[in-house]
């Protein structure tokens, strides 16, 4: 959880030293010292202070803070904050020749320049950072070691804004909290079918999904909305209706806003209607908005070469489907993202065999044997929250992470890999749908375990068993993971 200013102001100078030595690789004197201009009025007086230290030092501690570094892209031991930002480039991720590639690379520069390369390689990939490692290489030492200089401040920014709240932030958390009182209403199950909407293109394939995108000429959701503000209480406390937009309304508000939307997410279409909402009503503060979409299934048609896939009859999918939540909130002027999350619900897997759950708490309340191969039947919903949220409202920037690829990950770890628990499961399908989609900054889960009550354990012929539905209560487990879980890895 990231920290406000105040907090920041208010640190020891031992916990701002261990809070933020770690924005500098391996040179906590650069926070030590900044510590010292406190109190910071803003968060840009902060990245100053620190970045004026930087400034202020001596040639030898320079090049002791680059020396500091690890060579982008080589398998060498490194710091928590360069484990995740090389993972989000896709250095975790290189073929043997692209791993010398960088070998050789890093060698040249640091014979020629006498420290390592280092670049801020947030929002960059391994080619451009390549090519920006080969450019470089050709540079004067003095403007060499500026940049240098420049890129471990532009690192250090980033690190800072992973751990302290800028002030618009802050505003955001403030009123999205609802200090006073909880105070919203809203519009619920408001289906909504566009046809022929923008297709969903430029999926980012991964090994374990064939997923590569959607036709949308069916685009559903069932929306759920709600909206808030202060100019709202009197509704409450007397009766009076003269802010209040009638729940007709806001369905009607949502279905037109459908016709308008030029995009081909379901995230993209929530932030866009939301935004929308807030400009049409000033006096609104806040608003929620989320969706469960309807899944069209495209069904195969006698073609001139065999079946083929129609673009006319869908089959209307009862199957788990993709989700998508956005809270937008006023702050002075502006209109913010407080929130946001993607997600698939009501994904229902059986494995028939090679799962186990043993080794747990037994005493005098335990009646439930150990099993060492046992079918399982979960029920998961899967969200997760993005680095950058326009990744899941604009599917042009390539960056998009489709449900049905995280539905297929999870499946696929499933049958890889035998499960000692549900947890345990939970936890690998998490591990690898970050490894896989470095742009994801959260990954949650709830699941419940439905494992159907054996009734035969041998059948009269064959290796097969007879189950019947489980007894009511059921079990169930809620997780969540970031990339610090790939440390290691």
């Amino acid at each position: 959880m990231r920290i406000t200013r105040k907090q920041v102001n208010e640190m020891s100078q031992a916990a701002f030293i261990l809070a933020f030595g770690p924005l500098f690789e391996h040179s906590p004197w650069v926070a030590e010292r900044a510590s010292g201009s406190r109190p910071f009025a803003k968060i840009k007086d902060m990245i100053s202070a620190l970045e004026q230290e930087i400034e202020r030092a001596s040639r030898e501690e320079h090049l002791a803070l680059l020396r500091a570094h690890p060579d982008l892209g080589t398998r060498v031991r490194m710091t928590n904050h360069s484990v995740q930002e090389q993972s989000g480039a896709g250095f975790n991720q290189l073929t043997a020749e692209e791993y010398e590639q960088f070998l050789s690379l890093n060698k040249q520069y640091t014979e020629r320049f006498q420290f390592p390369f280092i670049m801020a390689v947030k929002g960059q990939t391994k080619d451009t950072i390549r090519e920006a490692l080969r450019h470089r290489i050709q540079g004067q030492p003095d403007v060499e070691l500026r940049t240098a200089l420049q890129e471990v401040c532009k690192i250090g920014r980033f690190r800072l804004a992973d751990i302290v709240m800028n002030e618009t932030e802050e505003k955001a958390m403030e009123q999205a909290k609802g200090a006073e009182r909880i105070m919203y209403y809203g519009k619920g199950d408001v289906w909504v079918y566009r046809s022929y909407a923008k297709p969903l293109t430029n999926i980012t394939l991964i090994p374990e999904s064939g997923f590569t995108g959607r036709d949308n000429v069916l685009f559903g959701m069932n929306i759920k909305v709600a909206v808030s503000g202060e100019k709202l209480f009197t509704s409450f406390s007397e009766g009076d209706n003269t802010n209040v937009v009638a729940t007709d309304s806001m369905k009607n508000f949502i279905l037109r806003k459908a016709g308008e939307y030029e995009g081909s997410t379901a995230e993209g279409f929530l932030a866009f209607a939301s935004r929308r909402f807030l400009e049409k009503y000033p006096w609104m503060t806040g608003i929620k908005m989320s969706a469960d979409q309807v899944a069209f299934e495209t069904l195969p048609v006698p073609g001139a070469n065999g079946l083929e896939a129609g673009n006319l009859v869908y089959r209307y999918s009862q199957n788990e489907h993709p989700t998508a939540f956005v809270e937008l909130v006023r702050v002075a002027d502006d209109i913010v993202l407080a929130d946001h999350t993607a997600g698939i619900a009501d994904l229902k897997l059986i494995k028939v065999k090679g799962s186990s759950f043993a080794g747990f708490v037994r005493d005098e309340y335990t009646t439930l044997p150990e099993s060492s191969d046992r079918p399982l039947f979960i029920f998961l919903d899967i969200a997760w929250v993005y680095e950058s949220a326009d990744d899941a409202f604009d599917a042009d920037l390539g960056r998009y992470v489709a449900a049905e690829q995280i539905r297929d990950i999870a499946h696929t770890v499933f049958h890889e890999q035998h499960s000692p628990s549900i947890q345990n499961l939970i936890y690998r399908i998490g591990q690898r749908s970050l490894l896989r989609f470095p742009q994801l900054q959260e990954i949650r889960f709830e699941s419940n375990n439905r494992t159907w009550e054996t009734i035969l354990e041998k059948v009269s012929v064959g290796e097969g068993k007879v189950f019947t539905e489980p007894r009511p209560p059921y079990g169930f487990q809620g997780f969540s993971m970031t990339k610090r879980d790939l440390e290691g890895l």
